[in-house]
């Protein structure tokens, strides 16, 4: 570790959870520095008791990197509300792992899950324009119109999204690529184009594909899937290590 390091890095270097996401647990009062309430922008050291929920944070952990086919009903977080059942509850890795972006409680499909924080960081940045893929279930008729409107962008959440690829699978169905991950986007698109999902799949992040796994299993990212992944972000593994 450097001499000191924000302690949102810490967390994500942990492999606790994301910079984001560490940012959220720092504002929910849910770590604690030396025995006090962690403030965002606080610096750590190496020596320095960092606490999360009551719990020990360790430097040290195996990098991990799983693919999980989330099955729908399932929350993408790492906190439990209400009766919910969360991703990692879920899992029950023995490493403790969290999910890389979200994917709604009514979808299903490929959700990376691990414990590298910059990893987790880097794929998550909209600006880099990484693929995701979808399998698009609507309640009405795909029509050359709709393709033609979702793939030159709709104005949702006070913006217009992204131009993307969409396709034609079926009278009801369809894919699409998006390069973005505005809260809810496919969702909000049909909806603004006057329909609604009614089943929707992830089956791809970059390169990794949700090929041959059911809902609820999960496998390791293989060394090849993982030097790709690397070369797409721009990482090499040394940087990753970091």
């Amino acid at each position: 570790m450097e001499n000191e390091i924000r302690i949102n890095k810490a967390l994500s270097m942990a492999g606790i959870c994301s910079r984001r996401e560490a940012d959220r647990c720092i504002a929910d009062g849910r770590v604690r520095i030396n025995g006090r309430e962690a403030a965002p922008g606080d610096r750590v050291k190496a020596g320095d008791e960092i606490m999360l929920d009551g719990k020990p944070v360790l430097m040290q952990e195996p990098l991990t990197l799983l693919l999980f086919y989330k099955p729908r009903g399932i929350v993408s977080s790492t906190k439990q509300q209400r009766s919910e059942t969360t991703v990692v509850d879920y899992l029950h890795y023995p490493v403790r792992v969290f999910p890389v972006g979200r994917l709604d409680k009514e979808s299903e499909g490929l959700l990376l899950m691990t414990n590298q924080g910059e990893l987790a960081d880097r794929i998550l940045r909209g600006a880099n324009g990484h693929e995701k893929e979808y399998q698009v279930r609507i309640d009405r008729p795909v029509t050359e119109e709709f393709v033609r409107r979702m793939s030159e962008g709709v104005h949702i959440l006070d913006t217009v999204t992204r131009p993307c690829k969409v396709w034609q699978t079926g009278r009801h169905t369809f894919g699409i690529i998006l390069t973005q991950g505005l809260n809810r986007q496919i969702r909000r698109m049909c909806h603004a184009l006057g329909c609604e999902v009614t089943g929707l799949r992830r089956i791809r992040i970059l390169n990794l594909k949700l090929d041959g796994l059911q809902p609820g299993q999960y496998r390791p990212v293989t060394d090849n899937e993982y030097r790709e992944l690397l070369r797409r972000l721009r990482l090499t593994p040394e940087d990753n290590a970091e």
